[in-house]
């Protein structure tokens, strides 16, 4: 009977390991398949013009790396400045849009006040709507107001997110209402009460929703491209596709691979730094109790 289940038992760890296996060859698989455009986008970067020219079949490797690709993408074409605008486009938006959803995440999962419910599923309903349909209205706003070619105008449209207001509501439910009866008790306001409670307590999440606009917005491309014709305020999304038709030109592909490089490479890092926050926080502003 001892050496029945032993057999099952070696038999169940053999099966469990030919699974594991498996899952680990095809998460392998899958990992070089997703990672080999990256790889043939740096490999393409350090090559020169010439030796990209000449490769009848594409190598994958190159036996002269040079760094003038680099160095073109700094001299030959404004890239630093892209990268100064969509710094400056990030960080205005982001820090106007978190005074936003702070507020108003706070009013709606702490003040109790007419129509809070409804107006709060009003609110969750505009989340049906895709952002798509709303460029219009806001480029005719925007463009009545004067703000075309304007930092402000690239700003306003993408100051609140009715998706982040959600999540950091459901994170400010999650402190106990004995803290604020407790504050309130102590003649503590409501807004010193948000300051140095609730913010303090929920900032796993404000830290990642702060991260996830960053990166948002380092990725905007389709309202930068509405919005804005002169070169002066081109962000790094747009700003590579007049690289690509006025400045390097369509066939010098290396020199392109060496600016979309140094355009991913602050979001990978970014990503790779935060990767624990992001998710720690996601999951703790979705979880009730």
């Amino acid at each position: 009977m001892e050496q029945t289940y032993a057999k099952i038992e070696q038999s169940a760890r053999a099966a469990n390991r030919v699974r594991t296996t498996v899952t680990y060859i095809l998460l392998a698989i899958w990992a070089v398949i997703v990672l080999f455009p990256f790889y043939w986008m740096v490999l393409t970067s350090f090559k020169s013009y010439s030796a990209y020219n000449s490769e009848y079949v594409p190598q994958l490797y190159t036996t002269a790396p040079t760094t003038e690709n680099y160095v073109s993408a700094f001299t030959e074409v404004p890239l630093a400045k892209y990268f100064m605008n969509t710094v400056i486009f990030a960080v205005g938006t982001t820090a106007l849009m978190l005074a936003v959803i702070v507020l108003a995440a706070y009013a709606f999962a702490r003040l109790r006040f007419a129509g809070r419910q409804l107006t709060f599923t009003m609110y969750l309903a505009l989340m049906m709507i895709p952002n798509e349909l709303v460029i219009i209205t806001n480029f005719v706003t925007i463009t009545n107001w004067g703000l075309r070619n304007t930092f402000l105008g690239l700003i306003l449209p993408s100051v609140t997110s009715v998706f982040y207001i959600y999540l950091l509501k459901e994170n400010f439910e999650q402190v106990p209402d004995e803290l604020y009866k407790a504050a309130k008790v102590d003649g503590t306001s409501d807004l010193m009460y948000l300051f140095k409670v609730m913010i303090p307590i929920c900032r796993p999440t404000i830290v990642t929703i702060v991260i996830l606009k960053v990166i948002e917005c380092w990725n905007s491309y389709i309202w930068p491209r509405l919005i804005t014709d002169d070169q002066a305020y081109f962000l790094v999304s747009n700003g590579i596709q007049e690289i690509r038709e006025n400045g390097f030109g369509r066939e010098n592909v290396p020199a392109m691979m060496a600016a979309v490089v140094v355009v991913s490479v602050p979001l990978i890092v970014l990503f790779l730094c935060s990767r624990k926050k992001i998710m720690a926080g996601v999951s703790r502003g979705g979880t009730k109790g």
